[in-house]
């Protein structure tokens, strides 16, 4: 009986073995006065916060010619870090010019102070209600980030977002704030269609009812914020900086050169990118071939 009792037993730990990476992970509730950052994951019908490890070595100063859009959200963020009336705010424009990065920035600066971050994607933004509803009450300053947040032509999915974001961001508490990236100001395609249907009304000009409804997604966010392709000086004032900063990190003695800028230049044609992030990527690479070359 106790050989089979014995055998028994050791089959069902082999199938709760067999099963345990199957089954949802216990959730734990966030501990915000020890995490700084989340993201939103769906669940079945529901979801839930999923902490993140996230790298606080991102400073506002990095971010290197676009001081006034840096200036504006980084002041309507201490107003909301300090309890005072703020805009929910669309940074809008081109890919690689530091919006993403701004919003990093700024939870770094204010992380100590109570600040957190939450990541939500677009396809679960009608779970907004129910993040907020957690957030509720909660000591700690809570932005949204919602990154990439744009709609292709032929989705009606804007729409029902539209009414979302009205429900859930006109009754948010006063601790929750949300903050979106995107390629496109008003979020969704405009086509030259669009404005067929213009209409003139005693000497005014009136928009058609399709791009007054394209327009009122955007119109959610108070604070917009424009992002536009590189220079080349401003390219190269970039990499400059990226230089820089991970030069001293390692310790290496560099010097700026006409050498050095055509090769910066180089790589921004080779990628048909002139933006923070390709001068980055630039920086990264000749520092470190810079050190592999130093080597004994």
């Amino acid at each position: 009986m106790d050989s089979r009792l014995n055998n028994f037993l050791q089959r069902a730990d082999e199938v709760l073995t067999r099963l345990e990476p199957l089954l949802p992970a216990q959730r734990v509730e966030v501990d915000w006065s020890a995490v700084i950052a989340a993201r939103w994951q769906r669940e079945g019908r529901s979801g839930y916060l999923q902490p993140l490890r996230v790298s606080l070595d991102l400073d506002l100063n990095d971010l290197v010619g676009v001081d006034t859009q840096r200036d504006q959200l980084a002041r309507n963020t201490r107003q909301f870090v300090q309890g005072l009336p703020a805009n929910h705010a669309l940074l809008w424009g081109a890919r690689g010019t530091g919006k993403s990065s701004l919003v990093r920035a700024l939870l770094a600066e204010h992380a100590k102070v109570g600040l957190r971050l939450i990541e939500i994607e677009r396809d679960h933004l009608a779970d907004l209600p129910r993040v907020v509803e957690l957030l509720a009450g909660l000591p700690q300053r809570f932005v949204l980030f919602c990154d990439d947040l744009s709609f292709e032509a032929g989705e009606g999915d804007y729409r029902v977002l539209k009414s979302v974001l009205d429900g859930s961001l006109e009754r948010a508490p006063d601790n929750v704030l949300l903050y979106a990236t995107s390629n496109r100001r008003h979020l969704v395609p405009e086509k030259e269609s669009d404005n067929e249907n213009w209409k003139h009304v005693e000497g005014e000009l009136h928009p058609s009812e399709a791009v007054e409804d394209k327009i009122a997604l955007s119109d959610r966010f108070g604070l917009w914020l424009s992002f536009y392709p590189f220079t080349q000086d401003h390219f190269l004032a970039v990499v400059q900086h990226w230089i820089g900063v991970l030069a001293a990190q390692a310790g290496l003695q560099w010097q700026w050169s006409h050498e050095l800028e055509i090769l910066a230049i180089r790589w921004a044609l080779g990628r048909g990118n002139r933006n923070g992030r390709c001068a980055y990527q630039f920086a990264r690479q000749w520092v470190g071939l810079a050190l592999l070359e130093g080597q004994p």
